[in-house]
């Protein structure tokens, strides 16, 4: 799996993918002995999963503890090359799901996420970025949900009707709807 490559093959769908893109590159030839680990505490890749049904008319969100929102699932990479599996292994994780599957196995979406400041274990985490490789993921409504209570509050599944300002922020507002557009361009 050459990450690298599937990065670089990734065709961006508007100005701020094109841009991100070229920050993501650049920050893995100037660090590519740590950019897969959280080690690099500037910025380092992060894989995550925007999990849908089978329709693609809902999509299962966690409440996330330390962002204190509804959140698709995700995380560090921690040296796995393989961000699909990541995106996979971190959508059971977070969720409970046991079958999950990607509605394509090219990058769907490309971003550089802000991470605030805070605590995690007990230990305080600066400000920094997330290179966010995204996939969109399959599932089931019918899969039992479970709370991994340690990063969330809850999971349940929300109807497309509920991406907007009066749910989300609006830079989670446009980076859902855009994967919900993507979406529904693949299928």
């Amino acid at each position: 799996m050459d990450y690298i490559k599937e990065i670089i093959e990734f065709v961006p769908g508007n100005e701020q993918e094109s841009q991100d893109k070229k920050v993501i590159i650049n920050f893995i030839e100037k660090f590519p002995h740590n950019v897969l680990l959280r080690e690099n505490e500037f910025a380092h890749i992060t894989s995550s999963g925007f999990i849908m049904n089978k329709k693609l008319d809902k999509v299962l969100m966690v409440h996330h503890n330390i962002r204190n929102t509804w959140a698709w699932t995700g995380g560090h990479v921690d040296g796995d090359p393989d961000f699909l599996q990541v995106a996979i292994k971190e959508a059971k994780e977070e969720t409970g799901i046991n079958v999950v599957k990607a509605l394509t196995k090219n990058i769907v979406s490309i971003e550089v996420l802000p991470v605030y400041g805070h605590m995690k274990r007990n230990k305080y985490v600066s400000a920094h970025l997330h290179l966010s490789i995204a996939y969109v993921l399959i599932a089931s409504e019918e899969e039992k949900l479970i709370v991994k209570e340690d990063e969330n509050s809850d999971v349940n599944w929300f109807s497309l009707d509920r991406f907007t300002e009066d749910y989300f922020d609006a830079n989670d507002v446009y980076l859902y709807n855009k994967l919900i557009c993507r979406a529904k361009q693949i299928k």
